[in-house]
């Protein structure tokens, strides 16, 4: 775990206990980080709501992101994903999985960080080409190789992602060792 050294400073396990369900946890990084997974157990952990920003945005467009790609073009998912996003932030906190390429995007990232705690679960190439191998469903991937795509994403992406307020370490262990690593930043988190 690392905090961003621009992050406030630690605080009191009991304090941020209180105050972490006062405020949306934004969990970003590149597809199979494990943030749909992760942020599933980790709401579950905190007693708070679970929302998948994809599934959220699959179910106000009426049809699967593969097919709103194929249709209408990367640049309209990304503005449905950002209104969809800034909807699930204005409402009761929540623990988000956001879509790899949600945080890239300038107007998103900044909602992310002002409203909420973004963790960023980073993953190395390995790990992400053997979680992305067990489906099929990412339009980025479509007849391409796994490993370079992400290869090409990790470049342009990390150093954005690097803006997030933690850091988390999603490595090919049980997905439980991640929510542990997460809960454990979240007791020194100064909200």
């Amino acid at each position: 775990m690392s905090r961003n050294p621009k992050s406030p400073a630690p605080t009191s396990t009991k304090a941020t206990r209180a105050s972490i369900r006062e405020r949306s946890i934004v969990l970003v990084g590149l597809m199979g980080s494990g943030k749909s997974t992760i942020g599933r157990r980790l709401a579950q952990r905190l007693g708070m709501r679970f929302a998948d920003a994809d599934d959220e945005i699959e179910r106000a467009a009426g049809m699967t992101i593969s097919d709103i790609f194929a249709r209408f073009g990367e640049a309209h998912f990304r503005d449905g994903e950002r209104r969809v996003i800034q909807r699930l932030l204005t409402g009761k906190p929540l623990v988000l999985a956001t879509g790899g390429g949600a945080f890239i995007n300038d107007e998103t990232r900044a909602l992310i960080l002002a409203g909420s705690l973004c963790i960023w679960l980073d993953a190395d190439i390995p790990t992400l080409v053997d979680r992305v191998g067990r489906r099929s469903h990412r339009p980025l991937l479509k007849d391409r190789d796994a490993g370079e795509v992400l290869r090409e994403l990790a470049a342009i992406r990390n150093p954005v992602y690097a803006e997030a307020h933690v850091r988390i370490s999603s490595a090919s262990t049980p997905h439980d060792h991640t929510v542990r690593a997460i809960m454990e930043a979240l007791s020194q988190w100064n909200s």
